[in-house]
Order: structure tokens, then C-alpha cells, then sequence
């Protein structure tokens, strides 16, 4: 399934995209996608449901956050090895975490707003893991069994905030609009290989980043089971799994976004969004 949340936002409701591309009202069935409804027993009352006898959405509407009442937007630092190395990192033995504010969380085709005083706002495509069922001290073997779904996520970052600034990287990587989801849950049924997945990042139509899931140091299920011995997962939250390269710090020189540009990215069967750069 393709789920979805559709509306102004705070005002989203929930949605189902069908085979033939078209929107389908999921508002009688559950109230929003997030809690309970990402869990086994919750997807399964969706999946039997015939899209074509749902009520059509038409017209133009703004695609909101694939979830809603996210608890912990957790990301994962330099987990491609070639992306740690153009910023100067070796690879890590271990995930690098650090937390992003959920006010961070758009809509995949909102604007994005370059901070105040910034000038090193950066891109970075990556696969969102969307929790499903509590996880606690969970082994690799059962990980995937905890997750609802995956989705696209661009993680932006202010590498001055983030590095330059003294303490840890949250700063940098927490402003509004910092972290647009979506722009569909996808559930795991419909994912053949989650570690095969092409992804890609353009600026102004020029492509910065392309990757593929399968570089990842730390893949899905080490990354589920790891966090799980340190915090306990709970249905909604979000891991931001980690960027291939192609920032704008790891180029030489490092180049960075501006109000005006446009920033386009997606990864294979998860979906596209497009974001305009706009000066807060």
C-alpha cells in the first residue's frame, strides 16, 4: 500500500493511493496514518480494503507529511562510506545518532526555508524507515518485523549550525522544514529488496547525488536492532537511514543552496519530491 495524508496543514487526512494513481479517502476508516494504524493488526484492516469502492479525492491538494504524530525523527550519520569520506570522516564502526526536531517535518513538496544567517544549507536524500510496533532490545533476525513502512526524506542540514557552532549536530539539522517526508508510506509488502533501492538528488535540475541503498554500512535491520538496545521504538517514529554522496559540503569547493533554487530528489518505488528554497 500507498498511504498518505492530504491537506492544509495540521488539517491532513488520510489517504490511500490506488493502482491507477488516484487518490482514495481512507477518513472513514482511521482517523490519521500514525500510532496503532502502522502496526501489524492496523495495516491489515487497510489492506483488505478495495481502493475502487473508496470515495475519489479530486482536484489539486497539498500532500502532507506521510505520518503524522511522529514521536522521534532519529538519524543515522555517515552511513554510506564514500559520503563519510567527502567530508572528511572515516567510516564508523558503529551508527552515528543524533535526533532531529519533529517540527521539522513537511510536507515532500512544501518550501523549504534556508534559516536566518545561514549560508551552508545543505541537501541530502535519504530512506525514511517508519516504525510500526514497539521495538525493545530486538535481534536483527526479528527487526523488520517492527517496521510499517518506508518513505523519502530529504534531511537538510546548516553545516555551520551543525559543526561550527560548538556541541552536537541536532542545531544543524532541526530548523522549520528541515525534514520533508513522503510523499508515500510504503509499506514493506510492496518492497521486493529494501537494500536495492536506486536513489537520486538534483539542484536546479542538475544531479548532485546518486546512490543505492545496497552502500549502506549499517542497513535496515542492524539499524532497527541497534537503536532498540538504547531507546525503545515506538509506532510512528521515523530513522532517517543516511545520505550517499553528493552533498554540497563534500564538493570542491563546497557549494550550497539559495533562496530561489529548486531541489528535486526520490528513490525507486518510494517516491519523488520537489522542494523550493525560500529565505525565512
Amino acid at each position: 500500500m500507498k498511504l498518505m495524508r492530504i491537506g492544509p496543514v495540521r488539517q491532513e487526512r488520510p489517504a490511500m493511493l490506488d493502482g491507477a494513481g488516484k487518490l482514495r479517502d481512507l477518513s472513514g476508516y482511521v482517523e490519521d496514518i500514525a500510532g496503532n494504524v502502522l502496526g501489524p493488526a492496523g495495516l491489515a484492516k487497510l489492506a483488505v480494503l478495495d481502493p475502487v469502492q473508496l470515495p475519489e479525492i479530486t482536484g489539486t491538494h497539498r500532500i502532507g507529511p506521510c505520518v503524522g504524530s511522529v514521536g522521534k525523527f532519529i538519524c543515522i550519520g555517515l552511513n554510506y562510506a564514500d559520503h563519510a569520506r567527502e567530508t572528511g570522516k572515516e567510516p564508523p564502526d558503529e551508527p552515528v545518532i543524533f535526533a532531529k526536531a519533529v517540527s521539522a517535518i513537511c510536507g515532500p513538496n512544501d518550501d523549504v526555508e534556508i534559516p536566518r544567517g545561514s549560508e551552508k544549507t545543505d541537501w541530502e536524500v535519504e530512506m525514511g524507515v517508519v516504525i510500526g510496533s514497539r521495538a525493545k532490545y530486538v535481534s536483527e533476525a526479528e527487526a523488520l518485523d517492527h517496521v510499517a513502512g518506508y518513505c523519502v526524506i530529504n534531511d537538510l542540514s546548516e553545516r555551520a549550525f551543525q559543526s561550527e557552532r560548538g556541541g552536537q549536530w541536532t542545531k544543524g539539522k532541526s530548523h522549520d522544514t528541515f525534514g520533508p517526508i513522503g510523499p508515500w508510506l510504503v509499506t514493506k509488502d510492496e518492497i521486493d529488496d529494501i537494500q536495492a533501492l536506486d536513489m537520486w538528488l538534483n539542484v536546479d535540475g542538475e544531479r548532485r547525488q546518486t546512490g543505492n541503498t545496497r552502500t549502506m554500512i549499517f542497513g535496515v535491520a542492524s539499524l532497527v536492532s541497534y537503536l532498540s538496545q538504547f531507546m525503545t521504538l515506538l509506532p510512528g517514529d521515523i530513522i532517517s537511514s543516511g545520505t550517499p554522496p553528493g552533498v554540497g559540503l563534500g564538493m570542491k569547493p563546497p557549494v550550497y543552496l539559495r533562496a530561489g533554487q529548486v531541489v528535486t530528489l526520490g528513490i525507486e518505488g518510494l517516491g519523488t519530491q520537489r522542494q523550493k528554497m525560500v529565505q525565512a
